[in-house]
């Protein structure tokens, strides 16, 4: 609940700002300001998905979603960070054309609206700092960046109030852009690696293989597949090879051991023999086979 509202707030804060800042850009004629209402836009609305997205991601499991909605949490942060992407590279290009055709900048209007952005921006980076889903990182690092921008904006405007070279408004628009491209690009290959059910970067297998197999009556351990949902509930299946008479038992100690790993749900197959890996291979082929 914490993280939808916080994302709420971040929303209206942002949507009202961006109007706030259009007009600005508009009275201030300066494009770092001008570019920044438009990413701001962006913001807003992919915020607005975000927030749509959480909702959507708290709906309990039923027979279509049967791990429930969390990854819809991620898909979130995919289209954010991807309205990030393109807008960082639009205000990029947009700020080398006024490299090569400076204009006439309001500097002191520009430093009444850069106080007022790092305050608000402020604000609602630290309303959204909490909360651990990978669509409220993204967003307090919309946040974050705004304040950075701003701060930015705001040392710019000091410096051509009292020195007149406008070539530096283009200049800081350029270096914001860059530096949320950057971050964009890493927040997008941890939501990647999600997608493609890479293993948690938390988790070493072959570490996590011998911790079980110290368990008393576990012979052997194959077959591991560890994948997360959304970044923080991880799901894992194993074939576990035992003798003992108490399976329950032996079930029970591993589940503990998995949770110690940060490993919440677990299916667990058990044997008395390890199966062959060979003959896996060769089912599988030979399943393949009956197709064409």
């Amino acid at each position: 609940m914490k993280t939808e509202k916080n994302i709420l707030i971040a929303f209206l804060l942002n949507i009202s700002f961006s109007i706030f800042e259009f007009i600005g850009g508009l009275f201030t004629n300066s494009v770092a300001i001008l570019s920044d209402s438009v990413h701001d836009l962006g913001d807003a609305i992919s915020i607005g998905i975000s927030y749509f997205m959480e909702r959507k991601s708290k709906k309990h499991a039923d027979n279509k979603y049967t791990y429930g909605y969390v990854r819809y949490s991620v898909l979130g942060g995919v289209i954010t960070t991807t309205i990030l992407l393109v807008g960082s590279v639009l205000v990029i290009i947009g700020a080398i054309k006024r490299l090569f055709n400076p204009v006439e900048v309001n500097y002191s209007g520009m430093i009444i609206f850069a106080v007022v952005g790092v305050v608000l921006n402020f604000i609602a980076a630290y309303v959204t700092r909490e909360g651990d889903s990978i669509n409220q990182k993204s967003v307090n690092l919309h946040m974050l960046e705004d304040v950075l921008g701003w701060i930015v904006v705001l040392i710019g405007a000091i410096i051509m109030r009292f020195t007149d070279i406008s070539i530096i408004d283009p200049v800081m628009s350029i270096g914001v852009a860059i530096f949320i491209l950057f971050n964009s690009l890493k927040n997008l290959k941890r939501v990647l690696d999600l997608f493609l059910e890479k293993t948690p970067d938390d988790i070493d297998i072959n570490e996590l293989k011998k911790h079980l197999l110290k368990i008393k009556g576990v012979d052997d351990i194959h077959h591991v597949h560890i994948w997360s949902i959304d970044g923080f509930n991880n799901y894992a299946t194993m074939h576990i090879v035992s003798k003992s008479k108490d399976i329950a038992k032996i079930k029970k100690e591993i589940r503990d051991e998995l949770k110690e790993h940060n490993i919440c749900h677990a299916i667990l197959e058990t044997e008395e023999e390890t199966c062959d890996e060979i003959e896996c291979h060769v089912e599988f082929k030979e399943h393949k086979g009956h197709h064409h």
